[in-house]
């Protein structure tokens, strides 16, 4: 059997128009690839914004702003905490060992300086009193027996030896008594009890009282009845005077460097009460680890006691420091499909062009540009809303 070829239609005119169609077709789709791996460029252009040109009417609704370098004091917002003034504050401890017989305040009641506290049933308070009315005792002897030796000295009556050592003996009486005075005193004893002690007259039997060592309101009450106490290290109470309080601020990032002592702050307490001013008088030197900030003391007046320990607030500071940069008003700034910021720029031809830009502090209205801009640009701080629109359609 012979092996036989396929046969072929004769080509005719309308046969070879459609093939020459199809190669020319798939010519353009294969220069079409190419081109576009061989110019990523133009590719990468079509994607960046074009600049928006408008007519002289449209203009009229934009409103610009020529950037030039200014002066501004920067404003800083945050949280503080309130706290007592520590120099108007303070933990009362147990002067003496015993056990308590009364407590004679209540949490909250305001006290004077000296007034009795608690009452403490404590043998501390009787070897006091014991040993001041011996040292009473000796001092006096003593300084008789020196009076004497002085005159019996002048009279030649006693030796040189025994006169000096009668005048030391009185010196050495004399101290122990005013050490002993200062022992009752360390123990909060009020003048008319060691007046009582100095006089010979009996006063109640270990009767100690502990005394309010300032002016201040009880703000934590500790002790009750029958609690037993050890001298120097039991807390009885905490006194504090409330007229005015701290408030510890928050400082992060840069905001440590633009504060002062002596910066004017505003303290919120977002009850709907009025603002409280006062002022910065301390800044941290450290980080607090666990918030990676800077506490800034805030001294502020509190008359009407509106401020507690631990509240939190919000705090204004106002720098003192005067800053240079450039600002744009908040209006001028936009955002992108990536919620990165930008302000429409002037370019030379006239049309609109976006600028990409870092926002720094905002003072008041107005944003510091640390990055994007410079003195001289014209920017669009009213109508960017407009031009955003055209431009995305």
């Amino acid at each position: 059997m012979k092996n036989e070829l396929p046969s072929v239609a004769p080509s005719t005119p309308r046969t070879t128009a459609i093939l020459l169609s199809v190669f020319a077709l798939a010519a353009g789709i294969a220069l079409a690839g190419c081109s576009s791996k061989a110019d990523p460029q133009a590719a990468a252009a079509t994607d960046k914004p074009q600049n928006v040109t408008l007519t002289p009417a449209q203009r009229q609704h934009i409103q610009l702003l020529t950037l030039a370098r200014s002066s501004f004091h920067r404003g800083i917002e945050t949280s503080g905490v309130v706290d007592f003034d520590h120099d108007r504050a303070t933990q009362v401890l147990a002067p003496f060992s015993g056990p308590v017989t009364e407590v004679l305040v209540n949490q909250g009641e305001k006290v004077k300086q000296g007034q009795p506290l608690a009452r403490v049933d404590s043998p501390d308070f009787a070897a006091a009193a014991s040993a001041y009315r011996k040292a009473l005792a000796a001092a006096q002897a003593a300084d008789q027996v020196a009076a004497r030796d002085r005159d019996l000295f002048a009279h030649q009556a006693v030796s040189q030896r025994e006169h000096a050592q009668a005048q030391s003996d009185a010196i050495g009486a004399d101290a122990d008594r005013d050490a002993a005075l200062q022992a009752l005193l360390a123990l909060h004893v009020d003048q008319p009890t060691i007046a009582a002690i100095r006089e010979g007259r009996p006063v109640a039997r270990g009767q100690g009282v502990i005394r309010a060592p300032i002016a201040g309101t009880v703000v934590e009450k500790s002790i009750a009845p029958g609690q037993l106490l050890a001298a120097g290290s039991t807390p009885c109470f905490t006194l504090a005077d409330t007229s005015t309080m701290w408030v510890m601020a928050q400082l992060f990032g840069d905001e440590p460097a633009v504060v002062r002592n002596g910066d004017v702050a505003t303290v919120d307490t977002a009850a709907g009460g009025a603002k409280i001013h006062g002022k910065v008088t301390n800044v941290g030197a450290v980080v607090d680890p666990d918030t990676r900030s800077v506490g800034a003391r805030v001294l502020v007046d509190n008359p009407d006691g509106t401020l507690r320990r631990q509240m939190y607030v919000r705090v204004q500071i106002q720098s003192s420091e005067a800053q240079q940069g450039l600002l744009v008003p908040v209006s001028a700034v936009l955002r992108d499909d990536e919620n990165l910021p930008f302000v429409y720029v002037v370019a030379a031809d006239g049309s609109y062009a976006q600028h990409a830009v870092t926002l720094g502090a905002r003072v008041d209205d107005r944003f510091v540009i640390p990055e994007g801009l410079h003195a001289g640009d014209k920017v669009v701080v009213d109508g960017a809303i407009f031009l955003r629109f055209i431009q995305t359609q």
